[in-house]
């Protein structure tokens, strides 16, 4: 199994200078991850270190918190990937889900898939401040929007991926939709138990740890 390409090496911190994201790349390429994911501000550096690698620029939308406007998390995308992301991770709106303002969610989705416009889209639900009703509701919304992926978490939130909730996430929107754990994935451990619970993505900062460890089996 090709675990490298399971990964998206991530550096979302706000003191992330040039040099930190130029490391992360020169990282991804060399471990051959999947992509790197970046703020929005450095993606066309991304874009520019990554040129001819097989590692895609992976960003986020309406990060760390959801709550910016529908209009301008789309504008966030057309402009990212106007600067070379081939894929987008958005928050949803969490506070219209938890008011069961379904159609606000769907229709703050749909904004961003449509303009995506076929590039990959990860949704990401913060499950630390959602109840199972909640997240399933979110998977559901997220699929019928049309996005590509379901994802746990910011990593800003007040916790983490869980097994558990892979396991819900991937039972709720079936095995034709990607689902992305992200948010405290530090070990080797952790990480196969996020695979085998159902992720056909992880998203961290330690993948070149994780790799080390997996390479010393």
């Amino acid at each position: 199994m090709n675990y490298a390409k399971y990964i998206d090496h991530t550096n979302l911190k706000p003191t992330a200078t040039k040099k930190d994201i130029a490391n992360l790349c020169s990282e991804a390429n060399y471990y051959h991850f999947k992509s790197v994911c970046v703020n929005p501000a450095n993606v066309e550096l991304a874009h520019e270190l990554l040129k001819g690698s097989d590692v895609l620029v992976c960003t986020v939308i309406g990060f760390p918190l959801g709550s910016n406007t529908s209009e301008v998390k789309a504008f966030e995308v057309t402009k990212a990937i106007a600067d070379g992301a081939d894929e987008v991770d958005m928050v949803i709106n969490i506070a219209a889900l938890k008011e069961k303002n379904y159609d606000l969610v769907l229709n703050d989705i749909k904004a961003v898939v449509d303009a995506a416009n076929g590039v990959l889209v990860k949704v990401i639900i913060e499950t630390c401040y959602l109840n199972d009703e909640e997240k399933v509701m979110a998977c559901k919304l997220a699929k019928e929007a049309g996005a590509d992926y379901v994802k746990t978490s910011t990593g800003f939130g007040s916790d983490g991926a869980k097994v558990e909730d892979i396991k819900l996430m991937r039972e709720t929107v079936g095995e034709n939709m990607g689902v992305k754990a992200s948010g405290g994935i530090r070990t080797k451990e952790d990480f196969i138990k996020m695979i085998e619970a159902g992720a056909s993505r992880v998203g961290c900062s330690a993948g070149v740890k994780i790799m080390e460890e997996l390479n010393n089996d």
